[in-house]
């Protein structure tokens, strides 16, 4: 199966506001398994027990799996409209939960559907976005004198050096976009007149900034 990038957030965040006196605190984790989703749901259940309503909402595996809870709101108005904003910000392996503290003041319908809505969102915006990247993990051994130029071609491949060894030659160690491969090796085979090659290790995902 070929890797594919995709978006999630880059970080754990907490935010909140208040709606006619109810208070709604969306929460939101990356996670990669519904095992760790449901695992982060019970916790923030627990620590949040006296709550009206936990509401949750995760996306899983490029958009395959996606579950989603009103947990005792009206049906349609909570988990559905948290999970459309992850659908719409074109996010996966995340979840969130937003957590109602009623305020004695009912909502409506829409209400409640803008309110779930905003308190992920505001969620989303504290967590920031990030491109997940198919990143191939390579080497390169040169010589010394090629060692003044290895380094500035991998960056300007859009290439990160993650480590140097230095022995009776130099190893370069480094991460790239896997579509960016080629070129590299182009450019290596050019300037050292065939005699410098990638090593490809393997891939992972890495994350990138929001082009």
């Amino acid at each position: 199966m070929s890797m594919q990038e995709y978006r999630t957030i880059a970080k754990a965040a907490v935010d909140e506001f208040t709606e006619k006196r109810s208070r709604f605190i969306g929460a939101i984790q990356p996670v990669t398994t519904e095992e760790e989703a449901q695992a982060f749901i019970r916790a923030r259940s627990k620590e949040m027990w006296d709550a009206k309503h936990n509401v949750y909402a995760y996306v899983l595996s490029n958009g395959s799996v996606c579950r989603f809870s009103d947990d005792g709101e009206p049906q349609g108005t909570a988990g559905i409209p948290a999970l459309d904003v992850l659908r719409k910000e074109n996010l996966t392996d995340c979840v969130v939960v937003v957590t109602r503290y009623f305020g004695g003041i009912l909502l409506g319908g829409g209400g409640l559907v803008r309110a779930y809505s905003h308190a992920t969102k505001i969620a989303v915006d504290a967590a920031g976005i990030v491109r997940m990247c198919p990143c191939m993990q390579g080497e390169i051994t040169c010589d010394y004198a090629q060692y003044g130029w290895v380094p500035a071609m991998i960056a300007a491949a859009e290439g990160t050096v993650t480590d140097t060894r230095f022995e009776d030659t130099v190893t370069v160690c480094f991460s790239l976009p896997i579509e960016k491969k080629g070129a590299l090796q182009t450019e290596l085979t050019e300037r050292s007149a065939g005699r410098l090659t990638i090593n490809e290790i393997g891939v992972v995902y890495e994350p990138r900034a929001i082009k």
